[in-house]
């Protein structure tokens, strides 16, 4: 029995039940607020006819209850499937159908949501968070009766706590399954390798606590600090809290940086207590990183590569390695994931060659839900995760994404990897986005083509951002094509969505 998700959330109520853990807006929870609500709600599920191991839909935008609800849910030992709140009605439907959840919790903002969702599918029972909607039950209103001590349950170490759709851009809908172990092994994964946290810490958390933000709550819960929560980015908003919270940490994805640096208040904002500025998820491009490090200072930078399948951290770019050609690296392998370079055979690439990024760590996933064949196509026969991620391992342990096998394009017989591409691209002053894919063409059989969004009242011409690739770039990499867009296709989380620009162009 190792230690397991259940266990590290009792040990932080248990050990500071009067530290306030949770601020939202003008309302602050202490420890004990948080852990007696989370487990009047896991009876109220339980009441509601929730048993364990079900798998419960929760469609809830970051709020007080973001962080009651997920605890209520592993103390009643159920397996919650979040949805992102700013998905359709017909993709939530296709997730609740493809997960096989039959129960859903919802935020009142959500209800109108909700309701299409129950007229689309009417065997789901729907669970409100002070709404009601059919007839369902209002779980917090529920919860208001309910004992303040967890339900007593056994959990096992392989019990799924976390089925959670990935937001890649390949276009298939896979739902990666964490358990009670991996979700406990994540925390000690973020402890270890990327985040020291200590008693007076707090972060802020504007992204969606559904995907790589919430991975940090535990980390800052087992450690007794604060997690302040935003209901949607504001980059005022954003910029005042980290003055006025004495926030320590914060996690961004590129959009949300090139949208601070862009504000007024951005160079004048007090950070004397900000530590640590976390980024992921995507590639950040080098322009961006630059200009931000030249005003917060190099030494608060800290970039991480993971996955869904594999949180939060496979490898982590330190401080002090954010200079020079270091800066296109995504760091050196954490202490606690194996990691090797594989060809399609499954068998180590050589010393700077490009390979397939496997790993294997007591964070990875136990496997995709429902997805037999896919599993079999993801884990090698001695339990290697492989991420489709393709990768250049330096002689100094340097990671060096290319990128993903399924974005690659090539172009008269040569790969072009597009990252390379969009991180020239957005040297150019003129560009404020970009997303690089190929098309096909009768001549190239795929042309690397870019969407452009430019910055207000800036200009370029198409021929222009081609000569400036090809200035730097080998001319087969060079655009052939340049689509300029009001804004390039991004996934519900701010990542690059190259799947939805391909079937836009074609």
């Amino acid at each position: 029995m190792t230690t397991t998700y259940l266990d590290l959330i009792n040990r932080g109520a248990k050990q500071y039940p009067n530290r306030t853990a949770i601020v939202y807006e003008d309302q602050a929870f202490t420890f004990r607020d948080v852990d007696r609500l989370s487990s009047q709600l896991a009876h109220a599920m339980h009441e509601a006819g929730a048993r364990q191991g079900d798998r419960v839909a929760l469609l809830l935008n970051n709020g007080p209850n973001s962080v009651p609800l997920d605890f209520a849910c592993v103390k009643a030992g159920l397996n919650r499937v979040p949805l992102n709140a700013r998905l359709s009605v017909n993709e939530h439907v296709k997730m609740l159908s493809e997960s096989g959840a039959q129960r859903i919790v919802f935020g009142a903002d959500l209800a109108e949501h909700t309701a299409a969702l129950k007229a689309e599918v009417p065997e789901l029972h729907c669970h409100g968070l002070d709404s009601s909607i059919g007839g369902g039950t209002d779980l917090l209103r529920s919860a208001r009766t309910q004992p303040e001590s967890a339900p007593t349950i056994t959990v096992k170490d392989d019990d799924i706590v976390l089925t959670l759709f990935t937001s890649g851009t390949t276009g298939t809908l896979k739902a990666a399954q964490h358990t009670q172990a991996s979700y406990a092994g994540i925390c000690k994964n973020v402890l270890m390798n990327l985040i020291n946290v200590e008693h007076d810490d707090a972060m802020l958390h504007a992204a969606s606590l559904i995907h790589a933000s919430g991975i940090f709550v535990l980390p800052f819960w087992l450690r007794g600090a604060r997690t302040v929560i935003m209901k949607a980015f504001d980059p005022t908003a954003f910029l005042d809290l980290i003055a006025r919270e004495r926030i320590t940490a914060i996690n961004m994805v590129p959009t949300m940086l090139q949208m601070l640096l862009g504000h007024p208040d951005f160079e004048q904002t007090d950070v004397s207590s900000l530590r640590q500025v976390i980024y992921g998820a995507s590639p950040m491009p080098r322009p961006v990183i630059e200009q931000a490090m030249a005003v917060w200072g190099r030494e608060r930078f800290w970039q991480y590569y993971g996955q869904t399948e594999c949180p939060l951290t496979i490898t982590v770019l330190r401080p002090e390695d954010h200079e020079a050609d270091l800066l296109g690296s995504c760091g050196k392998p954490c202490v606690d994931v194996e990691l090797r370079l594989i060809d399609e055979a499954g068998n180590e690439v050589p010393p700077g060659a490009p390979g397939e990024i496997a790993v294997r760590a007591p964070s990875m996933m136990k496997g995709y839900y429902n997805a037999d064949q896919l599993n079999a196509e993801m884990f090698t026969d001695d339990g290697w995760l492989r991420t489709r991620d393709i990768a250049v391992m330096d002689e100094r342990g340097f990671l060096h994404m290319k990128d993903r096998t399924s974005d690659m394009i090539i172009t008269g017989g040569y790969n072009v990897y597009p990252r390379e591409v969009e991180d020239v691209l957005m040297e150019h002053p003129a560009v404020a986005e970009c997303s690089v894919v190929g098309t096909k063409d009768a001549k190239w059989i795929e042309a690397v083509t870019a969407a452009i969004a430019l910055k207000p009242g800036q200009q370029a011409t198409e021929a222009e951002l081609i000569e400036f690739v090809s200035g730097r770039l080998a001319s087969y990499k060079k655009p052939r094509k340049i689509v300029f867009l009001d804004s390039v296709p991004k996934t519900a989380v701010g990542k690059l969505n190259r799947k939805a620009l391909r079937d836009l162009l074609a």
